[in-house]
């Protein structure tokens, strides 16, 4: 447990090191030369639908196995190495300073009134295009890269390092590291249209169904924080459903709710218009505020699971000494 601490105040701290080589960045260099070869030679659907299963399998077990080793190693070797080790693994993990960077990044081109410097810098953060984005549409757009974000950049990643807390022999980081390989190969391959239906498929799958229970305990711990989690969770089951995403639907409608604004509607990927489920009610106008208090939300949730399996964990181990 407490190297689940120790990662998240480095990660609180200091984030992702600018020019520092990270682990998703191993993943993608993988997955994408992975990618060339099984579309360069082989047109078959069923054989690039095996080849994905491969990748898919293959990056998160090996991911988790390597990082299991290597921890193994280096704490033989040196016992505060190995604490060092998993405490910048386990922090690359969470992206919650690098969610709030982000989202501050363009919101300091709107402060000062530089739309094109604010679309520029937006265009680093998400996959729609930006050049012709409105004041209020690039405020939409942060608000949703954060509520979509939480879920696989946040709290799912450090879902399954509590979960590890609770397996010794694999541990926190490994099951996390594992975490995030499949999150890598949903961003990057996990999309129905060519080249990526076939050899996608499955990590896209698998990466919705390992988000599923993460996805959920974080709409219910953003309702209980906001003080109404029947109404919320109610009324964001509604919203949800109307998204084809088993998990991004629920994670952007919760934070419509609590926020009283409305995500979602028309955006536009690489020339192509796109129509998403409006979600929420338009009470109040996205501004810089309700992106601040959706950070906030996302670091109380945070802090919520942190010390309430902290919590758990002393309590049992009071139990077992009686």
């Amino acid at each position: 447990m407490n190297i689940v601490w120790l990662a998240s105040i480095l990660d609180y701290l200091i984030g992702d090191p600018w020019g520092w080589i990270h682990p998703v960045q191993i993943m993608g260099w993988i997955i994408q030369s992975y990618h060339n070869f099984v579309i360069d030679r082989t047109s078959s659907k069923l054989a690039r639908k095996i080849a994905g299963v491969i990748l898919g399998l293959g990056l998160v077990i090996g991911s988790g196995g390597i990082t299991w080793l290597l921890i193994y190693w280096v704490s033989n070797f040196n016992y505060y190495g190995g604490i060092i080790l998993q405490t910048v693994l386990l922090a690359s993990c969470f992206a919650g300073k690098s969610l709030r960077h982000a989202a501050e990044d363009v919101l300091s081109s709107l402060k000062e009134n530089d739309l094109s410097q604010a679309r520029h810098r937006l265009s680093f953060y998400v996959g729609r295009d930006t050049e012709n984005l409105s004041k209020e549409d690039i405020l939409r757009a942060v608000l949703e890269t954060v509520a979509e974000n939480t879920v696989d950049g946040v709290t799912a990643p450090l879902f399954f390092a509590l979960i590890g807390t609770f397996l010794p022999i694999i541990g926190s980081v490994p099951l996390a590291i594992g975490y995030k390989a499949i999150s890598t190969l949903d961003s990057m391959i996990g999309y129905k249209k060519e080249p990526y239906v076939d050899i996608g498929w499955f990590s896209a799958k698998l990466e919705d169904c390992l988000t599923w229970l993460p996805c959920r305990l974080t709409v219910l711990t953003l309702g209980i924080i906001s003080g109404k989690p029947l109404k919320y969770i109610t009324e964001c089951r509604q919203y949800a459903i109307l998204d084809p995403s088993p998990n991004s639907g629920w994670s952007e409608a919760i934070y419509a709710l609590i926020l009283k604004v409305q995500l979602g509607g028309e955006n536009t990927y690489k020339g192509e218009k796109k129509f998403k489920p409006l979600l929420g009610k338009p009470d109040k106008k996205i501004d810089a505020n309700s992106i601040e208090q959706a950070l906030s939300l996302t670091r109380k949730c945070f802090l919520l699971w942190l010390f309430t399996i902290t919590l758990l964990k002393q309590v049992l181990f009071w139990l077992t000494r009686i």
